[in-house]
């Protein structure tokens, strides 16, 4: 949790290298929580928000400085089609912050005296739809009607005081376009990471093209990657480093691949600690895992980027 006395996240990173947690969903699961619903880890929000305070606290303990919320899933329109209005969907979202800021008072201990931030996620359009396609990207939509669908709920997790927006898993340049309007006077930084394949965006876009979006945005402290192969993390990172000049997070997935029709993940991981000192050198310096990435994998992060 951030003080008066703390830094802000983006002096913090212009002064070293900051852990982000791991992946909420399966730190949920692993704690025996059915996330089959279409809201996944948003409908704990709802149902069961201590569950989501105390997967926080787990990255905290295990050593991440910045926990991001369960709000990715979290929407007016997702919530609406369960039946819960938008006065209650804005309170879930802004709940999602406050279990977040939870966690980090819960975390801080004299041994634990470090900053602590929380980052408010956005996730994409397509995780709405909860039927894979912000692997795609491509939803038929332009620009101004992504802007129109992100709007509300940025306005409502900027409000709850988040230290950054983690606009995230973008699988296309044009919902980036549509995110960065949405973030212009929200008075809250943010950062932007897409989801690629190699080095394109998911939906087909050369990277250098979907970072340049972000390069003279100035809400925007971070850009990068997660969400993807561990593999396509360090041709990401020099080109985000060179497009824009700004900081640049990863934070990928454990190298399985989600089967969206089964709703499981298949293969084997291919995420390892050893890599992030590769991801450092080529200028990461927000760095975590996203799906399948538990807390064990995130304390080995943390003790090879202070070795």
């Amino acid at each position: 949790m951030t003080s008066d006395t703390s830094p802000s996240l983006a002096d913090a990173l212009a002064a070293g290298t900051v852990v982000l947690d791991g992946g909420m969903s399966n730190q949920l699961e692993s704690a025996g929580h059915d996330l089959s619903d279409e809201l996944w880890s948003a409908r704990l929000l709802a149902e069961r928000p201590e569950a989501v305070t105390e997967a926080h606290l787990a990255y905290f303990r295990a050593g991440a400085s910045v926990a991001i919320t369960a709000s990715y899933q979290a929407t007016f329109e997702g919530f609406g089609k369960r039946g819960i209005g938008r006065d209650e969907a804005a309170r879930l979202l802004a709940l999602s912050v406050e279990l977040a800021r939870e966690a980090a008072r819960r975390a801080h201990t004299p041994e634990v005296s470090r900053p602590l931030w929380v980052a408010a996620s956005v996730g994409p359009y397509g995780a709405m739809l909860a039927d894979g396609s912000e692997y795609r990207g491509r939803y038929g939509l332009g620009v101004a009607e992504l802007e129109r669908f992100h709007r509300p709920r940025i306005e409502v997790l900027a409000a709850a005081a988040p230290d950054v927006l983690a606009l995230e898993t973008v699988p296309d340049a044009d919902e980036a376009a549509a995110l960065l309007r949405a973030v212009r006077g929200a008075g809250v930084p943010a950062w932007l990471s897409y989801t690629v394949d190699g080095r394109r965006t998911r939906a087909g876009q050369p990277l250098e093209e979907a970072f340049g979006l972000a390069a003279d945005a100035d809400e925007v402290i971070a850009v990068g990657v997660n969400c993807c192969a561990p593999q396509d993390v360090e041709p990401a990172v020099e080109i985000a480093a060179r497009v824009t000049g700004k900081p640049v997070v990863v934070y990928p997935n454990s190298g399985e691949r989600w089967d969206a029709r089964a709703r499981a993940w298949t293969g084997r991981t291919t995420f390892g600690a050893e890599q992030v000192k590769a991801w450092r050198d080529a200028g990461a310096r927000l760095i975590g895992g996203c799906c399948r990435v538990g807390p064990e994998a995130i304390g080995s992060i943390a003790r090879a980027l202070t070795d």
